[in-house]
């Protein structure tokens, strides 16, 4: 009886499948390249390994026991199974295969999108079988997603503070003081540095301080995360605040907005974030790889 199946008992299950299918030991010399004695002597093992007889092969030709008949059925699909295994396990080898997860600041200007899709169609003609998810939010939200491990990586701008993260810079994006149309300062011809310090600026709360960057008006009775909430707070027209200048070029153009004071423009960098503890799989280390190639 089989206890356990070993090499030895799949090559003895190969020479009796063909032996079967070739219509017996003198028929099966020339596919296995054996003589008689040797197949009959193999066919012996197998049987004792069994505790049971195969076949029958005397005056009355080659044929198979019942036994023999259940045993042929079970070894088709033994050597099938092992075969399409053989097939898949070499097909991984150079297969990247898991889940990529890649969070992304919200509102990226026209070129980064671009860039970030090179980084994908040069990630998609590699030998892979992986699931690509970008997930969009505020900073704040990547970073908790970061520490979670719920991400691989994120692009963002970040504080820079999380000791658990690595960042490696991507691009700059540059941020312009604006108001909208209603306020106050909409039509004069000059404002000047009290004025704006008068003003109500709208307040990020996640905004990095740096002296003198960016600038802080004395009061501020508004506060938004998200860039589509702080330029809605523009557009009433009561309050002052910070944008990426690719986000207000069309209110711009349609009159909605007026930038302020162009001296206190900053420039905000982004990097790709990625936690240490968090060791990259080969699908993961491939992206990240095409990523910062798309951004070199």
């Amino acid at each position: 009886m089989l206890g356990q199946l070993h090499d030895p008992d799949l090559h003895l299950l190969r020479l009796f499948v063909t032996v079967v299918e070739a219509g017996g030991f003198s028929a099966a010399q020339g596919v296995l390249g054996l003589s008689q004695p040797t197949i009959s002597q193999r066919m012996a093992q197998l049987e004792t390994r069994l505790g049971y007889r195969l076949c029958s092969r005397g005056k009355g030709g080659f044929r198979l026991t019942d036994k023999g008949e259940l045993l042929l059925e079970a070894a088709r699909g033994l050597l099938l199974n092992v075969e399409l295994f053989r097939q898949q396990a070499n097909g991984v080898a150079g297969r990247l295969l898991g889940t990529v997860r890649v969070g992304m600041a919200e509102n990226q200007d026209a070129p980064v999108s671009l860039r970030l899709a090179t980084a994908i169609s040069r990630f998609r003609r590699r030998e892979e079988a992986v699931q690509l998810e970008l997930v969009s939010a505020p900073p704040a939200e990547l970073e908790r997603l970061l520490l979670e491990q719920r991400l691989d990586v994120a692009i963002s701008y970040f504080s820079g503070n999380q000791a658990a993260f690595d960042y490696q810079p991507l691009f700059e994006e540059r941020q312009r003081l604006y108001c909208g149309k209603g306020h106050v300062l909409f039509d004069k011809a000059e404002v000047t540095h009290e004025q704006l310090l008068e003003a109500d600026q709208v307040r990020h709360p996640y905004r990095f301080l740096k002296g003198g960057e960016p600038f802080q008006s004395r009061r501020s009775m508004a506060v938004a995360e998200q860039i589509e909430s702080v330029l809605t707070f523009i557009l009433s027209g009561q309050h002052i605040g910070y944008l990426p200048c690719h986000c207000a070029a069309s209110w711009e153009d349609q009159g909605m907005l007026r930038a302020l004071d162009t001296g206190l423009d900053f420039v905000v960098p982004f990097t790709l974030a990625r936690h240490r503890a968090q060791a990259p799989g080969e699908a993961q280390a491939a992206f990240v790889e095409d990523l910062l190639a798309a951004f070199s």
